[in-house]
């Protein structure tokens, strides 16, 4: 055990936190709506979605689509984005940063508005299988804000709140923290502006991978 850890398990988002998917996920929403005719929203509008499970994401990002027509959304921004899925990398230092929490004994977790098939893709495209202690996805559970997802990763590796941080790059993340009574950081590099993040009280916002890194390992 290290005598100075704040934390026992460290919960990371996936798209736009660990993974540099942002500009995929926003291309292929747009994508997606122009293939079936309808409203293609703009860069922000699609990026603030991200985080949310799929269907509750294309609800925001389309609002006012007859509900019969969503499943069609869906399948048509799973088209583009497994298209180039290939291509996406982890942030620069993400490596390290995991390697070192590893080597702290910390539990590590991923919280992801993804499905199961493309969180298990992504793990194996980027070569971290094995390394979290559990993972949930939008499907399996209760979409962010929603405190479920996070309850539950606490709840199979028995850690509680008060030793439990989420990180991640949206609102939707930290407010998923705040609603299961846990600590959050956010980083500034993916889908949402750092001005959103103060009313959620992150305990740091952090700029990079490194930033990350280096705050964790100090105060983590």
């Amino acid at each position: 055990m290290t005598a100075t850890r704040r934390f026992d398990l460290i919960a990371f988002d996936w798209d736009g936190t660990l993974f540099d998917s942002t500009t995929l996920i926003v291309r292929s929403i747009q994508a997606a709506c122009r293939d079936i005719e309808v409203p293609v929203p703009s860069d922000t509008a699609a990026a603030y979605v991200i985080g949310l499970g799929l269907h509750d994401a294309l609800k925001h990002a389309v609002p006012g689509l007859p509900s019969e027509r969503y499943p069609e959304l869906g399948r048509r921004y799973a088209h583009h984005y497994f298209a180039s899925q290939h291509e996406l990398v982890l942030f620069p230092c993400a490596l390290a940063m995991l390697a070192d929490l590893k080597r702290r004994q910390h539990l590590l977790a991923v919280a992801t508005g993804k499905s199961r098939r493309g969180l298990d893709e992504a793990l194996a495209h980027a070569q971290l299988q094995g390394v979290f202690d559990a993972t949930r996805t939008a499907d399996e559970t209760a979409s962010k804000p929603h405190p479920l997802m996070l309850q539950e990763l606490m709840a199979e590796l028995g850690v509680g709140p008060a030793r439990t941080l989420m990180i991640g790059d949206t609102t939707h993340d930290l407010l998923l923290a705040r609603n299961a009574g846990a600590a959050r950081v956010a980083v500034s590099y993916g889908a949402h502006e750092r001005e959103a993040f103060a009313e959620h009280e992150p305990l740091f916002v952090a700029h990079s991978t490194r930033e990350l890194h280096d705050w964790l390992i100090a105060h983590g």
